[in-house]
């Protein structure tokens, strides 16, 4: 579809639900995609994209941001304790905060450099064994640890469960950013993202609408 078919859909959505679309950041999710795909979407201006692993974003993007001027850079994927000091120092924003470990290990870094990401606490909507997120009930005190770390926390993230309506996962994480005074809801996807405006989302995360299927550069 590119960019400018799914910012239309979001002014759309936005609008529909009675919300300003400027709330509301796209995502280019840009894992897994080749180089020339990833280069056309910036040359057409967009700014703000996503990677679910370090490493791979490591040898794309610095690059990319000698090129062009004001990439905002967001990791969507599992983070790993030993891979917290490189994604300190390379994402803008992390939005898969999912224990308290990680959280102190990301505040340490972030303390030495003298600046952090924005952070965003993973939630396992739908209680997944296989999924990351903390559970339902380690929330609230996740959230806690993240301000006592002093990490600029942004809000909640989630994935909801593929067999499962995404809207009731969107609106029990609207619940919880809203009982922890949190305004930051990272949720919707390309086949979900309308529901997700509807259920508040400021930042959604497209990749496949964008881009098309993903295919592992050669």
């Amino acid at each position: 579809m590119g960019v400018s078919e799914i910012t239309a859909r979001i002014d759309a959505a936005a609008r529909k639900a009675g919300r300003d679309p400027a709330e509301i950041t796209l995502i280019a999710v840009s894992k897994v995609q080749h180089l020339d795909r990833v280069e056309a979407v910036l040359a057409e201006g967009h700014r703000v994209y996503g990677e679910n692993r370090v490493q791979e974003a490591q040898g794309k993007w610095p690059a990319f941001r000698e090129k062009y001027s004001g990439i905002d850079l967001h990791l969507i994927g599992p983070l790993q304790s030993n891979k917290t000091r490189p994604a300190v120092e390379l994402f803008d924003a992390i939005h898969t905060v999912d224990r308290a470990k990680l959280a102190r290990r990301l505040a340490d870094h972030a303390q030495e450099r003298g600046q952090s990401p924005d952070i965003f606490v993973q939630v396992n909507t739908g209680d997944e064994t296989q999924k990351a997120g903390c559970a339902l009930s380690e929330v609230d005190a996740l959230v806690t640890e993240c301000r006592a770390l002093d990490l600029p926390l942004k809000g909640l993230m989630c994935i909801p469960p593929i067999d499962e309506e995404p809207s009731l996962h969107f609106a029990l994480l609207a619940k919880l950013a809203a009982r922890n005074g949190l305004d930051g809801l990272s949720m919707g996807m390309s086949g979900d993202f309308e529901s997700a405006i509807a259920q508040g989302a400021t930042h959604i995360r497209v990749g496949s609408a964008i881009f098309g299927d993903r295919v592992k550069p050669a």
